[in-house]
């Protein structure tokens, strides 16, 4: 699985014209792990969580460093009172072709809406990942909004 899932990012990447760059590491299974078995500060690698209103996905991606903060999310993503995180279950069946832990923030791969916190523009490129908890890549975080539709703003709990 993850071999395939890492060229499927690397692909949508391509034709999407997003520069980037592969980084393959240990395995971890946090986004801060990740970043720091890449070489890479938590506050400069993306933390992706799937959000679920009703029978809908989201994305929601902040800072490795940060926690998100659902009822900002819900006002940015203009979702109902019933926003959640969605279970590993939920996403396992939902985003099959990636690990748990693992699903690329790039919404219009899958798909779905997406909103990204304001402090990871801040940076010229940050750490996301790449479908599997051995790989991500480096991008522009301007580009992840752009290819993604996102909407930005505070996501992130005081």
């Amino acid at each position: 699985m993850s071999k395939e899932s890492v060229e499927t990012v690397k692909a949508y990447l391509e034709e999407q014209g997003v520069d980037y760059e592969a980084v393959e590491h240990e395995e971890r299974f946090t986004a801060a792990g990740e970043a720091r078995a890449s070489g890479v500060e938590p506050s400069d690698a993306a933390k992706d969580l799937i959000l679920r209103d009703g029978e809908r996905y989201m994305l929601a991606v902040i800072p490795a460093s940060q926690r998100l903060d659902l009822g900002k999310a819900r006002q940015l993503l203009e979702a109902g009172s019933s926003l959640r995180l969605a279970t590993e279950e939920e996403i396992s069946t939902a985003f099959a072709d990636y690990e748990v832990g693992a699903i690329p923030p790039f919404g219009g791969l899958h798909g779905i809406p997406e909103v990204i916190d304001r402090r990871l523009l801040e940076h010229e490129r940050i750490l996301c990942s790449a479908g599997d908890h051995g790989h991500g890549v480096l991008v522009d975080p301007k580009e992840l909004v752009r290819v993604a539709e996102a909407r930005t703003g505070d996501l992130c709990q005081e």
